[in-house]
């Protein structure tokens, strides 16, 4: 009988690559139930490379009807929901956290072109993702994985220096990614307008053209993942602290942006995700 685990590893970028890349995390699952994997909104776009010989795949929302479909590789923007990702209880790959500022460094767009959508890879980075794909499968270790990643990665933003797209990000909408970020999606759009010495209008206008999301929205998604991440610990809080560490108003407030977000209530969203306490 396989044993049933999920085990991986994880790393941070080359320094070079840090403003653009969050970090690495490899995984691979053995032995588990087959099931659905409610893959959370947060502050960054995603990339998923599968290294199994079967795609992966993936729908666009959780128990609503989203067709499935199936990539090899493939890129996310900022979301507003959960994905679905349909698995049979065997899976590896390697998943990427780029922040808003990566997909103008190595895609040569912005953020919002990718907002809710989700893409293969390759339409975004042609041959180098086909490269990318076979040089991570044939590489024995993670260490070696996210050593391909490194050089593959800083070849894309060499790559995107060199077009006419640039980094264009306004400095204060970097700027203000950062302060939501730190916040954790807890500080007021008005003052954070104020801060930036731009109207709340302005503010909003440039923010949702360079990242797809208002900054009110993102804030939401920043506050429900951090309520996630306290989740998913090994001994989670009761979901009522969950509620009040996280900054919602009251435990009926969770539930409801829970269930915005993965088309579950938090009770359902546990009972239902079989890769929790499966490490």
């Amino acid at each position: 009988m396989e044993d049933r685990s999920v085990t991986g590893a994880g790393a941070r970028p080359a320094p070079a690559l840090r403003q653009y890349v969050e970090s690495y995390v490899g995984f691979d699952l053995r032995g588990l139930p087959a099931g659905v994997h409610c893959g959370p909104p947060g502050r960054a776009l995603t990339v998923v490379i599968s290294l199994s010989d079967d795609p992966l795949g993936v729908a666009a929302g959780v128990d609503d009807g989203s067709p499935v479909t199936r990539f090899g590789s493939v890129a996310g923007g900022l979301m507003c929901r959960s994905v679905a990702i349909h698995h049979d209880g065997r899976h590896r790959g390697v998943l990427v956290a780029l922040t808003p500022l990566g997909a103008r460094a190595l895609y040569g767009m912005p953020a919002a072109e990718l907002a809710r959508r989700l893409v293969p890879l390759d339409e975004l980075l042609g041959a180098l993702a086909v490269e990318l794909s076979d040089r991570l499968r044939a590489a024995r270790t993670w260490a070696a994985r996210f050593a391909v990643l490194d050089e593959l990665l800083l070849r894309a933003v060499v790559r995107g220096s060199q077009g006419d797209h640039g980094h264009g990000v306004r400095p204060e909408v970097a700027q203000a990614w950062r302060l939501l970020v730190a916040a954790r999606g807890g500080v007021q759009v008005g003052a954070l307008a104020g801060e930036l010495g731009w109207s709340r209008r302005y503010l909003t206008e440039r923010f949702r053209g360079e990242l797809g999301l208002s900054p009110k929205t993102f804030a939401r998604v920043l506050r429900f993942a951090h309520a996630h991440e306290l989740a998913v610990v090994g001994d989670p809080l009761p979901w009522g602290e969950v509620a009040a560490v996280s900054g919602y108003a009251d435990q009926a407030h969770l539930v409801r942006e829970w269930r915005e977000f993965t088309g579950r209530s938090p009770t359902a969203w546990r009972r239902g995700e079989v890769l929790l306490g499966a490490g």
